[in-house]
């Protein structure tokens, strides 16, 4: 029978039921509470707990979103993908699901429209429509965990519709026009030629930025003029104990398309040769200090470390300011690289095969939405790199 219960909300009071659900391994009796705002109300939700029971819903659903998500997130998630992708997630995790309003709740109670309200409130906020997916990615598998766990039955995020800026949704690819190029290979004045170097060898190939960084000397064949990518450097922050510490992770690139070989420009090979002289030279002024375990990477640090993610974001950006081009992300090199081959009529499926990606299907997406006005600033700069 429904009672009125002694606690109020906003100087409302709210009618409960309760029922026994056997005994749990204690011998303990298991009762449940329900409440509503009217008798109706909690009567309801009490035969839609009884309901769910007979359709695969545990008794013991009543879990808390906020720490069943971070067991989940912690203890299932945490050692079954690769850190870089967990780091990721737990990113996602702190900066968006951590303190949403419906943590509060139980699992079994987060409904749509909670979910659909919340992430309306990021847009207007100012979050943009990749970081919202990201959020949505990360939710949606979680609750996905908790139908196989028997918390709930239905997925709640599966009819979201996520906010969309339409200018960010139709966003152009970025690519560099010939004049652009012509400033970025030609500038020689004060600046470290490191970031140049990196950044010619991801125009010249389409290679991308992780692919660049973990190059090794070993992958050059200088008689078949080809590059052989089999690695990746990612660099993120993982948590060990209570600390969060700045890991750099040599691995596999993510799929086995981006394991490829791909055509040495001519153009490059000066410069691969200039980056050896540099690198015979900060062994000898490191001496001891040098480290040894990396020697075989192309692209160092004057002391032999691997190169930081960030450092090269900071100095591309700053390096597009001294040679007065507008800034693009580091990536707006592969995608010139690929636009240039479109634009000298090498087919998809090549170009998709020097990018590495998975199928012809992302590379056709990506690049088929080129816009007209880019694709005619990259008329004939095919071989733009010669003038280096």
């Amino acid at each position: 029978m429904a009672v009125k219960t002694n606690y109020t909300a906003n100087g409302k009071n709210y009618f409960r039921v309760s029922a026994s659900f056997g005994r749990d391994a204690n011998g303990k009796l298991i009762r449940k509470y329900f409440y509503g705002k009217s008798q109706k109300e909690a009567q309801q939700k009490l035969e839609d707990y009884k309901f769910g029971l007979k359709n695969g819903l545990t008794i013991n659903s009543d879990v808390m979103l906020s720490s069943a998500i971070k067991t989940w997130l912690f203890e299932f998630i945490k050692g079954s993908i690769k850190d870089s992708c967990f780091d990721r997630y737990e990113c996602t995790y702190r900066t968006y699901l951590k303190c949403a309003p419906f943590c509060n709740k139980y699992i079994k109670d987060v409904t749509a429209l909670d979910i659909q309200r919340y992430y309306n409130d990021l847009f207007k906020n100012g979050k943009s429509t990749s970081s919202i997916k990201r959020a949505d990615k990360l939710l949606k598998r979680f609750f996905k965990y908790s139908i196989s766990e028997g918390f709930i039955l239905r997925n709640p995020c599966d009819n979201i519709k996520i906010p969309k800026d339409f200018y960010t949704a139709a966003a152009e690819v970025e690519i560099f026009s010939k004049e652009d190029l012509k400033l970025i290979i030609n500038y020689t004045d004060n600046y470290p030629k490191l970031i140049k170097y990196i950044a010619l060898a991801s125009l010249a190939t389409g290679m991308r930025q992780g692919e660049v960084l973990g190059l090794k000397w070993d992958d050059i064949d200088l008689d078949s003029k080809e590059i052989s990518i089999q690695r990746t450097l990612t660099c993120y922050t993982a948590i060990i104990g209570e600390e969060r510490k700045l890991v750099r992770d040599i691995h596999s690139p993510k799929t086995k398309n981006s394991i490829r070989k791909i055509p040495l420009p001519d153009s490059l090979i000066p410069i691969l040769k200039e980056i050896k002289k540099q690198q015979n030279i900060n062994i000898l002024k490191a001496g001891t200090y040098y480290k040894d375990e990396y020697k075989g990477f192309i692209f160092l640090t004057k002391d032999g470390n691997l190169i930081h993610k960030s450092w090269v974001d900071t100095s591309w950006r700053n390096y597009l300011k001294k040679c007065n081009v507008k800034h693009k992300k580091f990536h707006a090199l592969r995608h010139t690289y690929a636009t240039l081959q479109f634009e000298n009529d090498v087919p998809l499926k090549t170009v998709s095969i020097l990018l590495g990606h998975s199928t012809i299907s992302i590379t056709a997406d990506i690049y088929t939405h080129v816009l007209k006005k880019e694709k005619e600033k990259t008329m004939d700069i095919i071989n733009v790199l010669n003038m280096c």
